[in-house]
């Protein structure tokens, strides 16, 4: 293995691991004065960050279960952090959006998280930052592009979003849609007839 792509794996993994380790959570949320659920704040990020965003897609990017993360917005919703909207093109969409108080609880473990990064990059030059910045980007929209098969060559390339298939439209339809109606058509073709 390349030794430059074996240290960007490890510097990957060690960070995923730090990211997802419930104490410096827990202690954010606690500096911003929130005694929200993590798993439910770290939903409402994503709602902010994202939104509106449909339940599945939610889902997907959260890693969790569909059923489990309606419930879980059920519950952002009886808080008064989120609500559902229905899609303005399309009615039969229904998506979640974030509330001022949601955007409030938001933006308070933002504040705390930038005075965390501040100090924890405090060696960086600005233009380190920058240049950290734009290629953590790139990494993050690259991976999320594509899955590992489209990158050797076995699958269709996908969009990195339902919300970006749905606004890319196709005679009325979003690509999706008519790529299921393509499947499902070819499928019938294949068929014996009787």
């Amino acid at each position: 293995m390349n030794l430059d792509i074996r240290q960007l794996h490890h510097a990957l993994f060690d960070l995923h691991g730090i990211l997802h380790r419930p104490q410096p959570g827990l202690v954010l949320m606690r500096e911003a004065g929130i005694s929200l659920d993590r798993a439910l704040f770290m939903l409402l990020a994503r709602i902010e960050r994202r939104g509106p965003i449909g339940i599945v897609e939610l889902a997907e990017l959260s890693g969790r279960d569909y059923t489990t993360v309606s419930r879980q917005v059920a519950k952002l919703e009886s808080l008064g952090l989120a609500s559902r909207r229905t899609d303005a093109v399309d009615r039969r969409i229904r998506g979640v959006v974030i509330t001022p108080a949601g955007l409030a609880m938001t933006g308070e473990v933002d504040r705390v998280r930038e005075k965390l990064l501040t100090a924890i990059l405090a060696t960086w030059s600005p233009g380190e930052m920058r240049e950290f910045a734009r290629l953590s980007r790139r990494l993050v929209d690259a991976i999320a592009g594509v899955e590992p098969s489209d990158q050797l060559g076995t699958q269709e390339p996908r969009h990195s979003s339902g919300a970006a298939a749905r606004r890319a439209t196709s005679g009325g339809r979003s690509i999706a849609k008519a790529k299921s109606l393509n499947l499902k058509s070819r499928r019938q073709e294949t068929r014996p007839r009787r």
